[in-house]
């Protein structure tokens, strides 16, 4: 794994940081609005939101005196790439599990 891929992995590693991307999946969203979804602090929304910001998973731009959380959807693509290997690896696997049940199949008729 690419260490570039690390902050976004660390990022995905907390529920309410991934609870968060999901709601920017739908809308952006300011900090405030963000917080009203759950029973936190706003400071403690904040820090999962530079989290998820330092792990490239969204961006934040400043909108008069707020600033707007938007998902970066692009920053997925470590991630799509890691659980692709494993995709491969159970596609082999699978493939060789019913190479051995037809073999075993045209042996016993």
């Amino acid at each position: 794994m690419s260490p570039t891929a690390q902050p976004v992995f660390r990022a995905l590693a907390d529920p309410t940081r991934r609870n968060i991307l999901m709601m920017l999946a739908e809308e952006d969203l300011t900090i405030a609005e963000v917080a009203d979804n759950f029973d936190m602090t706003r400071a403690a929304v904040k820090k999962h939101l530079t989290m998820l910001s330092d792990g490239g998973l969204i961006t934040v731009t400043p909108r008069g005196r707020e600033k707007v959380n938007s998902l970066t959807p692009e920053a997925f693509k470590p991630v799509r790439d890691w659980l692709s290997f494993f995709d491969r690896f159970w596609d082999d696997r699978l493939d060789a599990l019913k190479t051995a049940v037809e073999k075993e199949e045209t042996k016993n008729d």
